[in-house]
């Protein structure tokens, strides 16, 4: 049975892959055949209910190993076939196609997940499936940037902007899905150009987490920012006054309405390739697909579910009518390495 793990101690384990898969199954124990078994980089509160609710709907027993994202596919290629795994749960289709690429994950079937779950939210042979949205969105000081006076991605390269633009570095995957959405679109010229006149717009080096080019924009370290939807929406569900404050200075824009839509990224999980618990596996990926399921990702972490007709947090009821960029999660998920070296040779650190 797997042991529910911190990330803090995860890490400290410094063990082979057998003692690892030694203390996930007690010696002389089969897995049961009432539980399915969780490798999962979310680490969400509301995610504990979600588990709950699951078991008291069919009887599975949870049992959850959490780390993060990259410990996590290292993780599952150390232990090879014998892992215990059954889901693979992370966030970005940069590191599920990692997983897929390397050989950690296997194809399902599922009527029931291929008729809830938009096409371009879903690798197509069915090796992982998106389960929660969020969308990457340019964010300004609004007494500072016109309304209407930047509307899409590409205007981020704008020399206009020049000294005002602040994002995160190109080792983070959200940044690394946008590009790679652009190459699919743009093509990697035109989008290598653009991560130059991103670079050269720049109001400081690439640091800090998206939260913290929020903030910066608020305080006029730069006029415009790039974040991903939900960590606005924790500053804007906040009732302390100095994120109260940063809200009040900022104005949020959805880019490219009127050509290819904004670009969203997933939140999504796949059945490991040695699954000893498969049919458990795949009932537990089409109830994250359930109005119930989807409902905890959309109240618990301002985040966009991917099925219709399911009410949002009321702190992002507002956004709820935007036009998203189609082009396919796995895609840009292909596309990872090139938008790394494309980012790269544009001198984007």
């Amino acid at each position: 049975m797997i042991k529910h793990l911190t990330r803090r101690a995860a890490a400290a384990f410094g063990l082979s892959a057998a003692a690892l898969a030694a203390m996930l199954v007690l010696p002389g124990q089969a897995l049961a055949q009432g539980e399915v078994n969780l490798y999962s980089s979310r680490h969400y509160d509301t995610d504990e209910a979600l588990y709950t609710e699951f078991t008291k709907l069919t009887g599975i027993k949870v049992n959850r190993l959490e780390a993060r994202e990259d410990e996590l596919i290292q993780r599952l290629k150390a232990e090879g076939d014998k892992s215990p795994a059954d889901v693979v749960i992370t966030v970005d289709a940069g590191r599920l196609y990692r997983a897929q690429e390397m050989g950690l994950l296997q194809s399902i079937k599922s009527a029931e997940l291929e008729k809830l779950i938009p096409d371009h939210l879903r690798e197509p042979s069915g090796q992982w499936f998106g389960f929660s949205k969020r969308a990457r969105v340019i964010v300004v000081n609004k007494a500072r940037v016109a309304p209407g006076s930047i509307s899409r991605y590409e205007d981020l390269a704008d020399p206009k902007w020049k000294g005002k633009v602040v994002i995160r570095s190109s080792t983070n995957v959200y940044n690394q899905s946008l590009v790679g959405a652009m190459i699919a679109s743009q093509g990697e010229e035109k989008t290598e150009a653009w991560a130059r006149g991103v670079v050269a717009n720049m109001a400081r080096p690439p640091k800090g987490g998206d939260t913290d080019q929020l903030k910066a924009v608020a305080a006029g370290e730069g006029d415009i920012a790039v974040s991903n939807t939900y960590y606005l929406a924790r500053l804007m569900a906040s009732t302390k006054p100095e994120d109260v404050e940063v809200v009040s200075k900022l104005a949020v824009i959805f880019p490219n309405q009127q050509d290819r839509g904004t670009h969203v990224n997933i939140s999504g999980a796949g059945v490991a390739r040695y699954s000893p618990n498969k049919a458990n596996a795949i009932k537990f990926l089409e109830y994250l697909a359930s109005k119930q399921a989807q409902s905890y990702f959309a109240m618990g972490n301002y985040e966009f579910p991917v099925v219709g007709g399911v009410k949002l947090h009321p702190v992002i009821q507002r956004w709820a009518e935007f036009k998203e960029d189609n082009v396919n999660a796995a895609v840009f998920g292909k596309n990872n390495e090139a938008a790394l070296k494309l980012m790269d040779r544009a001198g984007w650190k």
